[in-house]
């Protein structure tokens, strides 16, 4: 077979995605960054909330692009799951390309099914809070 059927994420899910991880850090009080991207790493919403650090707009992008790349949630592991020392992340991430892997917490892909149809990324809270309100909301649409 030469072709095959694929989902998608459609704008209506990025939609509710983006929501619930406002609402989550509004809910805390805290300014973030939120970047959703499809499968293949594309940009489709963007939100800095007001009073949001202008460097958490490229940090949440490069943790939801990872997290499409990979499949799984951002954070100090290879591409086998393996974890890495301080040296490796930063050789991974270089030799990746700064913009597209990280080792930061916060990346989130967004599943349907056993298919990643994109990713979120949020960047402004602790490492923490960015992995739990990235993760609520990529299950938003579950």
């Amino acid at each position: 077979m030469y072709v095959g059927d694929a989902k998608r994420l459609t704008a209506a899910g990025a939609k509710k995605i983006m929501a619930t991880a406002i609402a989550r850090a509004q809910e805390a009080g805290v300014a973030v960054t939120v970047a959703i991207v499809d499968a293949g790493g594309h940009l489709v919403l963007l939100e800095r909330m007001e009073g949001g650090r202008f460097h958490t707009v490229h940090s949440a992008t490069t943790k939801a692009v990872c997290a499409a790349s990979t499949r799984r949630a951002t954070g100090a592991k290879g591409a086998q799951g393996q974890a890495l020392d301080v040296a490796h992340a930063l050789g991974l991430s270089l030799a990746a390309g700064a913009e597209r892997w990280t080792a930061m917490e916060g990346g989130c892909p967004i599943m349907a099914g056993t298919e990643c149809i994109g990713a979120v990324g949020v960047a402004g809270g602790d490492w923490q809070f960015d992995e739990r309100v990235a993760k609520e909301a990529a299950e938003s649409i579950k």
